[in-house]
């Protein structure tokens, strides 16, 4: 007599499992963390993003740095223009002192104040252009006195401003008789007398305008600028 068979039973700590299921979940872990090798690998092209970011950040603060430096410059320039063209519209012939002399290296002249009359003299030194002013006088032995100290002037006085630095040379030129001619020379070609021995009570005609060409190098400032300025008429 032939026993059918039967299956047996599966106990419940023994269920079958899917073929394929364990190799599919260890292949799942696998591709779920990195290797160290791929680790390294991203932490050196984030070192090398942050590298160039850096450098193009520093780069942006640099120019930064330069361009506010270059818009001071020119802001104090342009202050010492102002300056510039101010003391010669104040110009003064008062026939006491020349009124406007240059001598290479130095402008003196001599401009009205609410108080009275003030010697001022430009220079330049070292390529620093320097601007000293005198005692406001109201007597004519003061005023004198007042433009043959600006004769000797060393640089280092305390009415002595530093206004421009990096200025190499400056050239100053008068508008007389249609034509701009070098200010050391007179309108008719002829040197004009010193300022130490021009006699008290000859006036030397004035110019109806003043150039300057002012020469810069270092300082961030290069190149020439020109700047003119008409004079205000005298009164007879």
């Amino acid at each position: 007599m032939t026993v059918p068979e039967t299956p047996f039973a599966q106990s419940p700590g023994r269920q079958r499992q899917r073929p394929g299921s364990a190799g599919s979940a260890a292949f799942a872990s696998a591709q779920a963390g990195f290797t160290l090798i791929e680790v390294l690998v991203a932490l050196s092209l984030m070192a090398v993003l942050a590298g160039m970011a850096w450098q193009g950040l520093d780069g942006i603060s640099r120019a930064r740095d330069v361009s506010q430096a270059k818009v001071e410059q020119t802001l104090r320039l342009n202050t010492v223009l102002a300056q510039w063209e101010q003391d010669l519209q104040s110009l003064f012939d008062s026939n006491l002192a020349p009124a406007l002399t240059f001598d290479g290296a130095t402008l003196r002249l001599v401009r009205r104040q609410p108080e009275g009359l003030q010697v001022v003299a430009w220079s330049l030194r070292d390529k620093r252009w320097l601007r000293w002013t005198g005692p406001i006088v109201n007597r004519p032995t003061a005023l004198q006195e007042s433009w043959l100290v600006s004769q000797q002037l060393l640089g280092n006085e305390a009415a002595q401003l530093r206004m421009q630095d990096g200025l190499a040379s400056w050239q100053v030129y008068f508008y007389r008789g249609n034509s701009w001619s070098n200010a050391q020379s007179s309108a008719g070609g002829a040197a004009p007398p010193s300022a130490a021995s021009a006699p008290v009570g000859v006036r030397t005609p004035l110019p109806t305008g003043v150039r300057i060409v002012l020469g810069f190098e270092g300082g961030g400032l290069s190149g020439n600028l020109t700047r003119d300025v008409l004079l205000a008429p005298q009164l007879p």
